[in-house]
């Protein structure tokens, strides 16, 4: 692209002389070229700021014209006029990707899984170290249709889809009889289907080529969504308030028998690494494959709530016919991938709710907390804070302060304020109103404590009279003791903090901490949904609109910087849209890094439907309408590189484009900050396979931009032969390790 080169190594601190230098502290004018250092700590040459020196990439090309380009109008109209989505992930100039490991290969006793999420590479030898993967859930039609050709073997869809469909859709497989030949066809679907899902953990090693490789070592191993059904000593465990529920003798619902025992981990997203060398991994969509909502006690709603269905495009309801209790899903596992007999403990402290994303902040002799967001729409922010004190932050031990704490939920205030409420027997009940959030709904607890789950809030009286029915949350748990209290709210968290009044956002997506203590969110999409909505006051777009569909990335610090701080402070780093009208050129973010200097990487989760879409019918005055099918300017989902310090703090400048129908997911730098391991789910979860490389031609109405009106002819390729890229080859969930051309290894 024609941006000028020198001036965006210069913005990076890359070349003309730059000295390595340590956090977020190089601070750039681009027109002048000049840079200055403020309180820099010398790093030595194995830092980001030394290796992204060797990579000397401009921006990725991008299908809309962005401000960094620095191009005139008539050049922006005449370069992007035509413009060629490729099925590939395409990389800035000077860097280059090795494929790790992708879907169906061997992986300890088991495979690769479906749509990897988040990673973690812990060191465990010079140049060599353990890649742990989430694996997040299976795209129904993909999956289906390329599993023969991928795994081997042959599944009985036709024949379930057939019989389900003649049954209503769906079937409550658990109460058929063993015998019956439709529940064995649904066991070897759903044992499939699982497998595919939760978390693996690999062993690489990197290569003088600079090239990372599988060893293959013991270590390597696979706890999937039905760990622990067949061999019990591989169940997972749990801590916290939520066990006593889970042992309760007399429980208002469905008992699965297993008392502390739990069957395996699924629909696993983001995640995040302790300084002690686990690994976390946040069960987010868990309601697709088992029950969500609870009784009053926090146990289970029976499995006959989910049926398992299969159809042509969908595959759910998984957990139906082993009979899995929903309560023990929705938590955050952590997992010692050193350790090969760790099976992964749920830490019920942190709250069950659509986990997605983990920060962690632990320093010697303050109190561990822990950030982490329900990724839904009107979902919530959260903090656990330990009851003792980290010691070591490296002593493996600091897993138990886990164990004890209070989990605190975020409400934000319109002046950049906010105060962290805890969800705990004594709060108050003082709920979300629906005039507080741009869709008017809100979810609350079933005032019907005999009932099961939530009820729908659509008007300011209605929540007023929940509130006058219960005044602490826990009038709401009816069990004996308040320990067993505190166990139903975590199981209920989502639903409990709507009734205390905790902040609704808009889709939380990430969170994470730099080193100067900051908490980074990426909040995905402001559009309202079925579920919820976001705050009208807090999240607005450039002009004010509650109903923003593209994004923000958010910054909250706990006064004082204190971990175990009860107030904050936030504001908007940077904002996801078009920047003709006041974004900064990126679409809904999702997974963020933080590299050795502080400084930003992102990247995007455009919904698959959405990515390409044609736009063809803009205002004449250049203003853009308010509607989700302008996401299709921004193309395939992408990676960002985003500076936090310095007159350019929270520009975006795109760094890879992904293959098609794709999301890129789980960006971590190895030690050495030389490797940008990233994951690629669900290439082709639209169209499935490419067939013939078949593309389509569409055409879009962009803007210039000072907002003139143009068009482009954008070919578009129809579904996906990533990684494989031969001709009609399935598409497959993947790793890839990122590194600069000519990169060799470290001894």
């Amino acid at each position: 692209m024609p941006i000028k080169r020198r001036n965006f190594l210069l913005f990076l601190g890359i070349g003309m002389g730059v000295p390595t230098i340590g956090r977020s502290l190089i601070q750039v004018d681009i027109a002048s070229k000049n840079f200055q250092q403020s309180n820099a700590v010398s790093l030595d040459k194995t830092t980001l700021s030394n290796a992204i020196c060797k990579l000397s990439f401009p921006p990725v090309n991008f299908p809309i014209p962005l401000p960094i380009n620095q191009l005139s109008q008539q050049q922006q109209i005449e370069q992007f006029s035509h413009y060629e989505v490729l099925d590939d992930l395409v990389l800035s100039e000077g860097l280059t990707y090795d494929v790790l490991a992708a879907w169906g290969d061997r992986v300890g006793d088991s495979r690769f899984g479906y749509n990897n999420d988040y990673l973690s590479f812990v060191e465990t030898g010079p140049n060599q170290g353990l890649l742990t993967i989430n694996f997040e859930y299976i795209s129904g039609k993909t999956w289906q249709e390329t599993y023969p050709l991928v795994i081997k073997k042959s599944l009985p869809f036709r024949a379930v889809k057939s019989a389900i469909a003649s049954r209503g859709g769906k079937i409550n497989t658990f109460a058929l009889p063993e015998t019956d030949p439709l529940k064995q066809q649904i066991i070897l679907i759903a044992r499939e289907g699982l497998t595919d899902q939760g978390i693996g953990v690999i062993g690489l090693k990197h290569q003088a080529n600079g090239q990372w490789r599988r060893t293959f070592l013991d270590d390597d191993r696979r706890i999937s969504g039905i760990t622990g059904l067949d061999q019990p000593q591989r169940s997972l465990r749990s801590t916290g308030p939520a066990v006593l529920i889970f042992q309760k003798k007399d429980k208002f619902g469905y008992d699965d028998g297993l008392g502390n025992r739990i069957i395996g981990t699924f629909q696993n997203c983001a995640g995040g690494t302790t300084p002690w060398g686990t690994v976390f991994s946040a069960e987010e969509n868990f309601q697709i494959q088992v029950p969500e909502a609870v009784m009053a006690d926090g146990s289970s709603l029976p499995p006959s709530a989910l049926p398992f269905v299969l159809t042509d495009k969908f595959v759910a309801g998984l957990g139906n016919v082993f009979g899995l209790a929903g309560n023990k899903y929705g938590w955050m596992v952590e997992v010692d991938p050193a350790n090969p007999n760790d099976w992964g403990t749920k830490h019920t402290w942190l709250g069950r709710y659509r986990h997605e994303a983990f920060g962690i902040r632990a320093e010697s002799e303050k109190k561990l907390a822990v950030y982490s967001g329900c990724d839904r729409r009107g979902g919530h922010i959260y903090k656990f804070i330990s009851r003792d004190k980290v010691v070591n932050p490296k002593d493996k031990a600091n897993s138990r302060l886990l164990e004890n704490g209070m989990l605190y939920g975020a409400k934000f205030h319109a002046n950049g304020t906010g105060q962290w409420i805890p969800l705990n027997p004594e709060t108050r009940v003082d709920p979300v109103l629906p005039s507080q959030v741009s869709g008017n709904l809100v979810l609350l607890p079933n005032p019907n404590r005999q009932a099961a789950g939530y009820i729908p809030i659509t008007t300011d009286s209605q929540a007023k009279a929940f509130q006058a029915q219960f005044t602490q949350l826990g009038e709401l748990y009816p069990v004996k003791t308040i320990a067993e209290k505190q166990g139903a709210i975590l199981i209920d968290a989502h639903y409990a903090a709507n009734a205390a009044g905790i902040t609704c956002t808009a889709r939380p997506e990430d969170t994470i901490i730099a080193l100067d203590g900051i908490l980074y969110i990426a909040f995905t999409s402001g559009s309202p949904g079925r579920e919820g909505s976001p705050d009208r006051n807090i999240f607005k777009g450039p002009t004010g609109q509650t109903d923003y569909e593209y994004g923000w990335l958010v910054k909250l610090s706990d006064i004082d910087n204190d971990p175990a701080s009860l107030g904050f402070r936030w504001e908007i780093f940077a904002m996801g849209g078009d920047p003709t009208s006041g974004g900064a050129g990126f679409a809904n973010p999702d997974n963020i890094e933080i590299d050795a200097n502080g400084n930003l990487w992102m990247v995007t989760d455009m919904s698959t439907s959405k990515q390409n879409l044609p736009e063809i019918d803009r205002h004449e005055t250049g203003q853009t309408k308010k509607k989700t099918t302008e996401l299709g300017i921004f193309g395939n989902n992408s990676l960002w590189y985003l500076p936090t310090t310095g007159e350019n703090a929270g520009e975006a400048y795109p760094v890879a484009i992904g293959p098609m129908e794709c999301e890129c997911t789980g960006p971590y730098f190895s030690p050495d900050q030389k490797t940008l391991f990233l994951s690629i789910q669900h290439p082709g979860e639209q169209y499935g396979t490419r067939h013939n490389f078949n593309t389509d031609v569409r055409d879009f109405e962009l803007l210039t931009t000072n907002g003139n009106i143009f068009k482009q002819k954008r070919t578009v390729p129809l579904g996906s032969n990533w990684p494989g890229k031969a001709t009609d080859s399935p598409p497959r969930p993947a790793v890839v390790a990122i590194r600069a051309l000519g990169e060799t290894a470290i001894s």
